[in-house]
């Protein structure tokens, strides 16, 4: 009989991403212990939760005492609470990954410093900069948080230069607490994110690239490996590696991109699993999941080659009738346990097939039950159909 101990995995934040950690972790042998501001943490539903502030250094040393190593679930954790951390434990992705990933100017700036295009952008600090930088942009421009914005929240766009009052009156207030960005608006052609992984020992491995649909400024569809995009690979991943090894990054993460005349520019960056994987779930050989805690912990990495090809549809709001997606050959349910609440991500569903137009197929069936289908018609194009 073995005494070997298990594992433990600490993971700050406890939505979706730290449930479906926790659920890859299981398997390997792997234990989770989770924090989170609140007590409704749906992670708390499959590990056990520590409810307590990111200052809490009582509770976070307490915390940290009990598990081997440390991640995240999302990019708003505090970096001092991560700095804090890893001076009593291990913690990845280093909490000078995160900081850069929570400022949107210091990431773009960093994107540009290791060759990856951007549009153009601007720091914003007063009404007066707003003026300065449109002259710079151009209009339509995007008037954007630096830091605490994600699916489209902290932004308003301006159309012309007309819009620029309003756009402050939005966001104005938050210049003086985290300072804001414009960016140049990008008529890009498609959307599209390389989920990579690095080791602890510096090996690397993408997944296949995926493109991404998006709705009010929140992931609605993603197709992996998508036939129209596959040609952008090499470069895709060269770029992502560069970044991780810049960052001395260990874990998974995003790197969500624009395809712009045959170009790739850069969008953002989240130091994490990213909605845009969850089809590694079911899709890869070792899904993105997996991979972040075999990462995190030093373990081997599993093989990101994809099974076949994939489409996720993301739940918004409310989840859907689960039978026609249940009834679905190789059609796969997840539900994330949280209350229905508008724009909040309760779920996703997942559909495979050994390739693009099997695929296309079944999700063409699938869409005439749930009402996708001008989602399903992207697909269509995406896969030359």
């Amino acid at each position: 009989m073995s005494d070997r101990r298990q594992p433990v995995l600490g993971i700050l934040g406890g939505g979706q991403l730290a449930r479906m950690l926790t659920l890859a972790a299981a398997p390997l042998g792997i234990k989770t212990l989770v924090v989170d501001t609140s007590a409704e943490a749906c992670a708390g539903q499959v590990a056990p939760l520590i409810v307590a502030d990111w200052s809490d250094h009582e509770a976070l040393a307490e915390f940290a005492s009990h598990v081997d190593a440390v991640t995240f679930d999302f990019e708003n954790v505090p970096a001092s609470t991560a700095e804090w951390l890893a001076g009593r434990v291990a913690v990845y992705p280093n909490p000078g990954a995160l900081a850069v990933a929570q400022d949107r100017l210091t990431e773009k700036t960093l994107f540009r410093e290791c060759g990856l295009a951007t549009p153009e952008f601007v720091a914003v600090d007063t009404r007066e900069d707003l003026d300065r930088a449109l002259a710079v942009t151009g209009a339509p421009a995007i008037l954007k948080t630096r830091r605490l914005g994600y699916d489209g929240k902290g932004q308003f766009r301006l159309r012309s230069g007309a819009d620029a009052d309003a756009a402050w009156e939005a966001l104005g207030a938050q210049a003086a607490i985290h300072g804001l960005i414009l960016e140049a608006f990008v008529p890009f052609e498609r959307e599209l994110s390389v989920i990579a992984v690095r080791g602890r020992d510096g090996e690397f491995r993408t997944w296949p690239l995926t493109r991404n649909w998006h709705t009010d400024g929140v992931l609605s569809l993603s197709l992996a490996p998508a036939p129209d995009i596959e040609a952008l690979q090499p470069r895709a991943t060269a770029l992502a590696r560069k970044l991780a090894e810049r960052l001395d990054y260990v874990g998974v993460f995003a790197l969500e991109l624009f395809v712009k005349d045959g170009e790739l520019l850069g969008n953002e960056m989240a130091p994490r699993v990213h909605n845009s994987g969850h089809w590694t779930i079911e899709g890869a050989h070792a899904s993105q999941f997996e991979n972040h805690v075999r990462a995190v912990l030093g373990l081997p990495l599993g093989d990101t080659g994809a099974r076949g090809a994939s489409l996720m549809f993301n739940w918004i709001g409310a989840l859907p009738d689960p039978a026609p997606v249940l009834c679905t050959v190789d059609g796969h349910w997840h539900d994330y346990g949280k209350q229905a609440r508008p724009g909040r991500k309760v779920g996703h569903a997942t559909l495979c097939a050994p390739d693009a137009q099997a695929l296309l197929g079944r999700a063409e069936a699938l869409a005439q039950t749930i009402g996708w289908e001008s989602a399903v018609a992207s697909v269509r194009e995406a896969c030359g159909g």
